[in-house]
């Protein structure tokens, strides 16, 4: 299958984007609507994957200081190849924007994975809508795209 990735705004496809997020992240996973969607969503950049037929499957953000989150994919396309490209495209808007680090928030049972990655965890461990999470930080001079396959 053949898929691809489309910068967009968030006045422009919020309504895509709050398709699949919702999908994912509030009837899935049960985070509650009001904690999912935040102010930072009109100022991050946003990445939609599609796939062959031109359907949205997939989505990010990235935030103006490099924070990358809200990832969400569609259930039968969570794989290697459909998280690679979504990170490949977020970390190609932090490069574009002369970011040197990029942050993500993971549950502790992702954290080694990360820091196979490159990530090293930073600051403490805090509570986001009922699940514990760590922050942690790579420097896009250390972080090998060749490395991701994220999978929840």
């Amino acid at each position: 299958m053949t898929f691809y990735t489309k910068n967009v705004g968030w006045e422009q496809e919020q309504h895509k984007l709050r398709k699949i997020r919702e999908k994912v992240f509030v009837c899935q996973w049960r985070i509650p609507k009001e904690c999912e969607f935040d102010y930072q969503d009109r100022h991050a950049f946003h990445i939609l994957v599609f796939d062959e037929r031109d359907h949205e499957i997939a989505t990010g953000r990235i935030t103006p200081k490099g924070e990358i989150g809200r990832i969400a994919v569609e259930p039968e396309y969570r794989g290697a190849e459909v998280y690679r490209l979504l990170f490949d495209a977020l970390l190609a808007i932090a490069k574009q924007n002369a970011l040197e680090e990029v942050v993500v928030q993971c549950e502790l049972d992702g954290v080694n994975y990360y820091r196979q990655q490159g990530f090293r965890p930073v600051g403490t461990v805090y509570m986001d809508a009922g699940t514990p999470r760590q922050p942690l930080m790579c420097r896009l001079s250390e972080f090998s795209l060749a490395r991701v396959e994220l999978t929840h």
